[in-house]
């Protein structure tokens, strides 16, 4: 990912969010959110950066049509060992086409190719079509559990975990 793909990237996270999370989160914030905003927000996440977080972008004939963001497992404020897939979104026109299974291929081979030997993320509890997307993929729930807050509403969340040493993405 580039500093120029920081649009293209605020186009599909919003978009996506209002696709995959629609009747999950309040209708009001999904109607609420702006791509413009985003923008600003990627672009200073990227400007940032700190060499440990990871942009990755999926491209289908010149369009930019995928992202993925993987760095440090976050405990709070405090770091472990363990890596953390932070976001992976599709153009919601592309779901289902393997772009997101490609981007999360080339995250988990990423990592585990750093000796990272597990990786996690969370997962809304009630996302059945992103829970069958990871385990799929070789993750699974490891009973962690927290809710995330929108808009005030408290939206239970699930940490997913796979190892990564000496596996290859199913």
């Amino acid at each position: 990912m580039t500093l120029d793909d920081c649009p293209h990237v605020a186009e599909i996270r919003v978009r996506g969010w209002q696709s995959a999370y629609q009747g999950l989160v309040p209708q009001s914030y999904l109607d609420g959110l702006s791509v413009a905003e985003d923008t600003a927000r990627r672009r200073a996440f990227f400007e940032r950066g700190d060499g440990d977080v990871v942009n990755l972008v999926a491209e289908r004939q010149g369009e930019l049509v995928g992202w993925a963001c993987h760095g440090p497992y976050r405990d709070g404020e405090v770091r472990t060992g363990d890596i953390e897939l932070y976001a992976i979104y599709v153009c919601p026109d592309r779901v289902g086409s393997g772009i997101g299974r490609a981007l999360l291929a080339e995250s988990v081979a990423r990592c585990a190719a750093a000796g990272h030997e597990r990786m996690l993320l969370w997962v809304l509890k009630e996302n059945a079509p992103a829970r069958r997307f990871y385990e799929r993929s070789g993750f699974g729930p490891d009973g962690a559990e927290e809710p995330f807050e929108v808009d005030g509403v408290a939206i239970p969340e699930v940490r997913y975990a796979r190892p990564l040493a000496g596996t290859a993405l199913a």
